[in-house]
């Protein structure tokens, strides 16, 4: 979506319809300078407005989102594009949502695995000191808590982001 379009179309419109920003802003129970940001192009309206603008304005949503009156032939086109504008801007992708869910489980179990890491390091070193061969037996626990504590992780990365429930 082209937001300085919108704006631009926005205050178009505004204009043929003889209205000044304050009065527009009223209609909508905003203030004129959300008007003005709009009409500026540096953010659009709340969802909620949308419907209530397009009517006051005079337009359909999918003239709203292309900032420009649509013939009736180019109407389909029109939404289809804009539809697929929306979902694009509004939309986490999965790999956001991979990414996010991955720094939120390293955020969250941080403690926890520096704590375990510190103690695994602590008994491998301990028993290379005392070379008593416990240092090997801490390598394979260290080992396989690390690939218990990835598994966990993926599993809830998956979770997250596919929306999956137990």
């Amino acid at each position: 979506m082209d937001q300085e379009k919108i704006g631009n179309f926005i205050a178009i419109l505004r204009k043929e319809q003889k209205l000044t920003q304050e009065q527009l802003a009223e209609k909508l129970g905003v203030t004129n300078k959300s008007v003005s940001r709009w009409e500026n192009g540096i953010c659009l309206p709340d969802v909620s407005l949308y419907k209530k603008l397009c009517n006051v304005l005079g337009i359909t949503l999918n003239e709203f989102f292309a900032g420009e009156k649509i013939k009736e032939e180019m109407f389909r086109e029109q939404a289809d594009d804009n539809l697929f504008k929306a979902l694009e801007n509004s939309s986490f992708t999965l790999q956001e949502k991979i990414k996010y869910f991955s720094n939120k489980w390293d955020k969250d179990h941080f403690l926890e695995l520096t704590l375990a890491m510190i103690i695994i390091v602590g008994f491998i070193i301990y028993g290379f000191i005392k070379d008593n061969g416990i240092q090997y037996i801490f390598m394979i626990v260290g080992f396989s808590y690390g690939i218990w504590e990835n598994n966990r992780k993926k599993t809830y990365i998956e979770k997250m982001a596919y929306k999956q429930v137990d």
